[in-house]
């Protein structure tokens, strides 16, 4: 069993996956015109790129390959987190994407354990962009419910303004404007078809009941709208030149 303290290298993944396509009757052979891995059966032609990472020079390097054969994995040590997170799911639709395979090897056991996770395949991008008409959809209804661009792409750990919260903005200023009102009076203004649930979810705290059927601004809502002028500029001019609430 292999020592977990002991430092791992890129040769120790050789062999276990040597060993796994000599099972499978392929002739291998180490380290050929800089490829770390051929595997030769009739006239199906394998390459296997080693790495302790994954990362971009081993996934340029494998791409290179393939310039060689379709059928090109990249081998890596079984990662120490989870095979069920975002990240792993992430990485695997990359490597799908560029059309590679890829293997993980174990040494958790007596010999080091092989696992073929992704067989090189065609990537079907239509199909991809198939699947996610709905997320596609998502991000087109966000940029209608925008009102111009207020963030800074590549911005981390501050707030983002988003379609919803421009919706709480647009409600919150005709409380401002007109006092109590139903939903259906809101609707009436432009708040849109989700007023209901954006009042009844008060995702900010802005919001409060009333009575049945009847909404206002709450006392964190007057505070914490003010931390956004331009919009509030912009829709009380917008509501300003609407038509009168039916």
């Amino acid at each position: 069993m292999k020592d977990k303290t002991a430092k791992l290298y890129e040769v120790d993944l050789y062999k276990p996956i040597q060993n796994y396509f000599i099972q499978r009757e392929y002739e291998v052979y180490g380290e050929v015109n800089h490829c770390d891995l051929i595997a030769v059966k009739e006239n199906e032609l394998i390459i296997v790129e080693l790495k302790l990472n994954l990362n971009v020079e081993l996934l340029i390097q494998a791409t290179k390959r393939q310039r060689l054969s379709e059928n090109v994995y990249i081998a890596i040590p079984k990662p120490n987190y989870s095979l069920y997170s975002k990240k792993w799911k992430n990485i695997c639709y990359l490597i799908r994407r560029l059309e590679l395979g890829l293997i993980i090897v174990s040494f958790q056991k007596s010999k080091g354990q092989v696992e073929i996770k992704i067989s090189p395949s065609h990537f079907d991008r239509k199909k991809s962009m198939q699947m996610s008409r709905n997320e596609r959809k998502r991000l087109l209804d966000e940029i209608k419910g925008r009102n111009g661009d207020h963030n800074i792409g590549g911005s981390n750990k501050t707030k983002i303004m988003t379609a919803y919260k421009e919706s709480c903005i647009h409600i919150a200023c005709c409380f401002e404007r007109f006092g109590p009102l139903s939903p259906k009076a809101l609707r009436s203004i432009g708040t849109g078809e989700k007023t209901l649930s954006i009042l009844n979810k008060n995702y900010y705290g802005w919001f409060t009941r009333i009575k049945r059927g009847t909404y206002s601004i709450s006392e964190l809502g007057k505070k914490e709208v003010k931390e956004y002028p331009q919009l509030v500029h912009y829709y009380t001019e917008l509501i300003e030149s609407s038509s009168e609430i039916k």
